[in-house]
Formats: C-alpha cells, sequence, structure tokens
C-alpha cells in the first residue's frame, strides 16, 4: 500500500507541476493590458506602463513564472492586479463557500443518482430502466445556466418559497445559508444524476452478470443479501471514479451556476478575475481547482484500492 500511495502521490505532483506550466502561460496569452485594466481606458500609457513596470508585468515570461512558482511553494499566491491585495485572503472564503455549494450538491445527487442506477438495472430493459435513463440523459444535456433560471422563475418568482440569491449573509445561521443554497445545488444536482445513475447502473449490471454473484444465488441466499454483500461493493467501483472526476467541477467549474445565483465562490471569483484581467487571481483560482481535483482522484484511488485490493496490486507491478 505504501508503494502504491508514493506512485500515486508522485503523479500528483507531477500532474500540478504540468498544470502550473499550462495554467500561467495560458494566463500570459490571454488578451488584456494588467495596466490597462487597473487604470482604464483614459489612462495615460506612461502611467500604464508604470503600473506594469511595479506589477511585474514587463518582466521575461520565464522570470515570471519562476517568481510565480517560487511564491507557490512558500504559500504565497501573490498579489492581485485588480485589488492591489493579497491574493491567498480572497481565495480561502471563496474556496469555502464552492465547498459548502459543492457538498450539499453531493449529499443530493450521489444517493439519488446510485438508487437510481441501481434500480435501473434490477429492472433492465423495463419500463423502470428506461425512464431513469431517459430522465438522467435529457437531464444531463441541459444547461446549467437553462436549469437555474428555471428554477428561479419557479420557486422564487412564482411559488416564492426558496430566495433566488445564494449569499445569505456574513453571520447567517446554518438553516439560513442551507436555505439559500437549495436553489443553486438543483442546476448541479440535475446534470450530474445522469452521469453518476448511468455509471451505478452500468456497474450493477456487470456485478449481476458476474460468476460471484451467480454462485451467491445458487448458495440459496437471499436477493437482498446477494444485492448488498456482493453487487452493491463491486457495482460501485465505477462510480467512485466518476464521484472524484466531478468534485473538480464542482468546486471550480460553477461559473455559470455562481454568477446567476450572485454566490461569491470560486467560480465567480475566476470570473470576475478574468473580466478585469487579473492574471494573478486568475492563476491562483485555476491552480485551486486543479489540486482539489487531483486530491480528490486520489482519494477515489485509495478507496478503490481498499475495496478492491487487486488494483492496488496491479498499481504496484
Amino acid at each position: 500500500m505504501a508503494v502504491f500511495l508514493l506512485k500515486r502521490l508522485g503523479f500528483m505532483i507531477l500532474t500540478l507541476f504540468l498544470l502550473s506550466l499550462l495554467i500561467f502561460f495560458a494566463g500570459q496569452i490571454v488578451p488584456g493590458d494588467p495596466g490597462r485594466a487597473v487604470l482604464g481606458p483614459f489612462a495615460a500609457n506612461s502611467a500604464v506602463q508604470a503600473l506594469d513596470h511595479s506589477l511585474g508585468a514587463d518582466q521575461p515570461l520565464l522570470t515570471r513564472y519562476l517568481h510565480w512558482l517560487g511564491g507557490l511553494l512558500h504559500g504565497n499566491f501573490g498579489i492581485s492586479y485588480q485589488y492591489q491585495s493579497a491574493v491567498a485572503p480572497f481565495i480561502r472564503p471563496a474556496l469555502v463557500n464552492s465547498i459548502k455549494l459543492a457538498v450539499l450538491a453531493f449529499v443530493i445527487v450521489v444517493p439519488l443518482g446510485i438508487i437510481g442506477g441501481v434500480i435501473a438495472a434490477l429492472y433492465e430493459g423495463r419500463a423502470a430502466d428506461r425512464v431513469i435513463s431517459v430522465t438522467g440523459l435529457s437531464l444531463s444535456s441541459v444547461p446549467e445556466f437553462v436549469s437555474g433560471i428555471v428554477v428561479i422563475v419557479i420557486f422564487g418568482v412564482t411559488l416564492k418559497v426558496l430566495p433566488v440569491t445564494a449569499s445569505a449573509g456574513a453571520n447567517a445561521s446554518a438553516f439560513s445559508q442551507f436555505r439559500h443554497l437549495i436553489l443553486p445545488a438543483i442546476p448541479l444536482v440535475l446534470v450530474l444524476f445522469g452521469y453518476i445513475a448511468r455509471m451505478a447502473r452500468a456497474g450493477t449490471i456487470e456485478a449481476l452478470n458476474s460468476d460471484y454473484t451467480r454462485t451467491a444465488v445458487l448458495k440459496g441466499l437471499p436477493e437482498a443479501t446477494v444485492i448488498r454483500r456482493h453487487v452493491l461493493r463491486n457495482s460501485l467501483l465505477p462510480t467512485i471514479t466518476v464521484i472524484a472526476t466531478q468534485t473538480g467541477y464542482l468546486i471550480g467549474g460553477l461559473v455559470v451556476v455562481e454568477v446567476l445565483f450572485n454566490y461569491q465562490g470560486l467560480g465567480n471569483l475566476i470570473y470576475k478575475a478574468a473580466q478585469h484581467h487579473d492574471f494573478v487571481m486568475l492563476e491562483a483560482g485555476v491552480l485551486i481547482i486543479g489540486v482539489v481535483y487531483v486530491v480528490a482522484t486520489l482519494i477515489a484511488d485509495v478507496l478503490l484500492t481498499l475495496l478492491n485490493p487487486r488494483l492496488r496490486i496491479g498499481g504496484t507491478q
């Protein structure tokens, strides 16, 4: 297990290094001048050039990358062009807010997706299977901004049972925060339900047709026991991988949802940084998403090896 973890950690470090290269150099080719974005379109060129020099934006590309990477290794994300302040105090609360929304969406969609996929597999080819499969596929194809507007109109404007904004305030109670986050979570649940249900269905069908399931049935074990002890444990392996890959999306890919609901999360912060050509903030936000993604993938790998030791044995060869 130690060799397996060391190998995965090595891949994780290499992935983050390559990601830092991609993020930094991609951010530098985005059109726009940081000095001009901060001072406005009517500022004198001399003032813009002076600000670019003070920000280090006129230094060679490699020099800027090494300076940025060195700061990251010491926990320094740099100074925001837009706010003229350290980036870290903006990243931390935004990340916490995105995690709150992601956790709520996960708590709702993971049980629903798994239960829906298992039911569809148990009734393969019948009405329940077709309804769940078609519903999941249809919901996955609807963009978040469309489903978000629909739920706002229905539950926020027409019925007036839920607030249309996701921000509950600085000192809001846990219940108030939960109430404000329900509407933003619904579009995420609708999109992810189809993916999770589809993988749970495929894994369950494969487990039901396996030799160990047939052996358990021939031994005379009750159907519920066979499903609980033999089918679910193996059928959920691919589902865990899908859930892990969606974690990065939920943490940082919520730009549309967070902007639509005026939620101060990481996706909204990245969107505003891109608007104002705040490359330091933009690069830090995207890098944090990458870190969350690789950590979630590492956790998923560990869970998979605990549930299926054959993966651990194969991964160390």
